[in-house]
């Protein structure tokens, strides 16, 4: 596939922003299916139910245009952080982070996190999707199929490798363009201490013990190519795909257990909009549990102590919190060197202990200091560089609680990082294994001196853990996938007790995936579009 020309472009801009101004206009009361987000799931559910030209297909979004140039530019990815794209979700202060209350930063506009986030495409590991399969009770979910399903997305642009990746999907994969020599060197780092390197971090890297390779990244033409762009933009000019944007859902509307439309507001009128066949909720881990609970959906007593009408006991809704938890490693350059492309280009996974099969720490490089609020003040130098290190699979949970039954009023976030000893213990192997990287050999012709942590010990070391950790923003698993009696929708992402109603984005996942998580949504996206088509019938 050749990249359109500039003409192209234009003229499907102008035929979309002229059909959807239509569309807009003339909102209908009914649609065939409604999905609530356009981040990286709903975005690709929206599309394959719009492949049918008979199916009426509603996508509804709190945020607006992802036409900025702080979207675009993949160097600007974090001045979204704070603005007006992003939810602004501040977690409560946590005891076992020296009472920090960290910011949790999620994409609201078109594209969701897509469009606001570091562009890594991370498809997570073997046994990540293997246990999705275990939990759910459905091979569907398994590595093998889910291997397919990428390979069936992606238009890779890298060394051809058809064992593992695709070349004619809608979803534009590359490595990242010509690295900074720091990339290349966290490479030969790892190759230093005893950790194997690949060609690209999407196939064989994550079926094993883990290794390091240069990002693959969502990057076209030098922009940023969300999900959203990958797979709403060009069917905008179709008359069966309304997109309404700044149109916040507040709850689901629910007849006798069946789910028949949603109550939104827009513009600050409360509006409903009904679905003859079904609702997909899209709205990512902190919003889908927020909204079901509002519409009567989650644990008895939580619903009853603020006052909203049980309609369904699901214990499990906003239970089961998960993130990857990170902590910034900064080492000062000999001499400055200008961040490339989106400012990280290397990414590691590996095991924490040896006696472990699949990797259960992270780390991306990034190209420039990267603090918390609280280890800002230990010195950062104005030209550094940071290990972005974190766990994999940390062992806390956390919850979210509504305060009020008014919608409009924000959940409480009980993030609940390194609430467990076990994250501890692995955080500080992390840590240590960030410094074996950062002082490798390879570092000392673009390495001046670590900047910190430094060489600490004892409670100094456990300190600067608490201090340090921040988000990966990889918010997850609050309305798990499963059998057990805390999950809340089953194989085929249908809510229990509920009819006509899915939830389909990083709120399912029974366990946060290895790796940064809008890869994983796309898949949650293209089987959740899957079964709505075999349910209904319909046909592409």
């Amino acid at each position: 596939m050749v990249s359109q020309t500039f003409d192209e472009d234009r003229d499907l801009s102008r035929r979309a922003r002229e059909n959807q101004g239509r569309l807009i206009a003339e909102l209908k009361p009914h649609y065939d299916f409604i999905v609530c987000g356009a981040g990286a799931s709903g975005s690709v559910v929206a599309r394959r139910l719009a492949e049918n030209s008979e199916a009426q297909v509603l996508l509804i979004e709190a945020g607006g245009s992802d036409d900025a140039e702080a979207v675009l530019d993949p160097a600007q990815w974090p001045a979204n952080l704070g603005s007006e794209r992003d939810w602004g979700f501040q977690a409560q202060p946590n005891p076992h982070l020296n009472g920090r209350a960290l910011s949790m930063s999620m994409g609201k506009g078109l594209g969701g996190g897509s469009s606001i986030n570091v562009m890594v495409w991370a498809r997570g590991h073997r046994s990540d999707w293997d246990f999705f399969a275990e939990e759910a009770g459905d091979p569907g979910w398994g590595y093998d199929n889910v291997l397919e399903i990428y390979r069936r997305i992606e238009n890779w642009q890298g060394t051809p490798d058809p064992a593992y990746r695709g070349q004619s999907g809608p979803v534009w994969v590359q490595p990242a363009s010509d690295p900074s020599p720091i990339a290349y060197a966290m490479l030969d780092a790892a190759r230093e201490i005893g950790i194997p390197t690949f060609e690209h971090p999407n196939g064989l890297m994550m079926e094993g013990p883990g290794g390091a390779s240069i990002s693959d990244m969502l990057v076209r033409d030098g922009r940023r190519q969300s999900l959203y762009r990958a797979y709403i933009r060009p069917w905008l000019d179709r008359p069966n795909l309304t997109v309404l944007t700044d149109t916040t859902v507040r709850r689901v509307l629910i007849e006798n257990r069946r789910a028949v439309g949603v109550e939104v507001v827009r513009a600050g009128q409360v509006l409903r909009i009904y679905a003859r066949s079904e609702v997909v909720l899209s709205l990512g881990a902190i919003q889908t549990p927020k909204v079901l609970m509002h519409s009567g959906i989650g644990d008895q007593a939580e619903l009853i102590r603020v006052g909203i009408p049980v309609l369904q006991h699901l214990p499990g809704v906003g239970q089961n919190l998960q993130d990857h938890v990170s902590f910034g490693c900064i080492w000062n350059y000999e001499e400055p060197i200008a961040p490339r492309n989106n400012g990280s280009e290397a990414t590691l996974y590996w095991k924490s202990r040896p006696e472990l099969d699949a990797p259960d720490v992270l780390f991306c490089q990034v190209e420039f200091p990267v603090p918390s609020e609280r280890t800002s003040a230990r010195g950062v130098p104005a030209h550094g560089w940071t290990m972005f290190a974190g766990l994999a699979h940390p062992a806390s949970r956390g919850r979210l609680r509504l305060t009020s039954a008014d919608p409009s009023v924000p959940m409480a976030i009980e993030a609940n990082m390194m609430s467990e000893p076990a994250d501890m213990a692995t955080a500080l192997r992390c840590v240590d294994l960030c410094r074996q990287l950062g002082n490798a050999h390879a570092f000392r012709p673009f390495v001046r001196n670590e900047a910190m942590p430094g060489d600490l010990k004892g409670d100094a070391r456990e300190e600067f853990v608490r201090d340090a950790a921040v988000t990966y923003w990889h918010q997850s698993c609050t309305a798990k996938m499963g059998r057990d009696a805390m999950s809340v929708v089953d194989a085929s992402l249908k809510v229990y007790g509920i009819e006509s109603l899915r939830i389909a984005d990083a709120s399912v996942m029974p366990r946060v995936t290895t790796g940064n998580t809008q890869a994983p949504c796309a898949i949650i996206g293209e089987r959740a579009a899957q079964m709505i088509h075999q349910a209904h019938g319909l046909s592409s």
